[in-house]
């Protein structure tokens, strides 16, 4: 089983809380980059049913998860975390490839691929 990204057990334990209020317990969690935001990237993250013929599956914290091949080198290494403040909760992005983030920190790039930049 090929991990791409380290998903932390309060990330994967909140992720699990959404699936279940949307009852969606047996979708796996689908990780994306796409194209847009200040720096030419942002992430995805939503609920998969199906595991396309592209997708690396792979299991953290019991939680099933699909990144397309094409993301893989754009999302190895990266951590996914969630934390609660004062302000609420959200999750965290670390992602070691990143040589640039805007400066809402909801769009990046890498060396190798600088994406679709848009106004900010």
């Amino acid at each position: 089983m090929n991990q791409i990204v380290e998903i932390t057990e309060a990330a994967a334990l909140h992720i699990k809380e959404m699936m279940k209020q949307n009852e969606e317990e047996n979708a796996k969690l689908r990780v994306a980059v796409k194209g847009g935001g200040c720096s030419g990237l942002s992430y995805g993250m939503g609920f998969a049913q199906e595991v396309e013929e592209d997708d690396i599956p792979f299991e953290l914290h019991g939680l099933k998860i699909v990144v397309s091949k094409e993301d893989a080198p754009i999302l190895q290494g990266t951590k996914i975390d969630y934390k609660e403040s004062m302000m609420g909760g959200g999750f965290t992005i670390d992602n070691p490839n990143a040589i640039a983030n805007c400066g809402c920190g909801s769009s990046f790039r890498t060396a190798t691929k600088v994406g679709t930049p848009e106004e900010c």
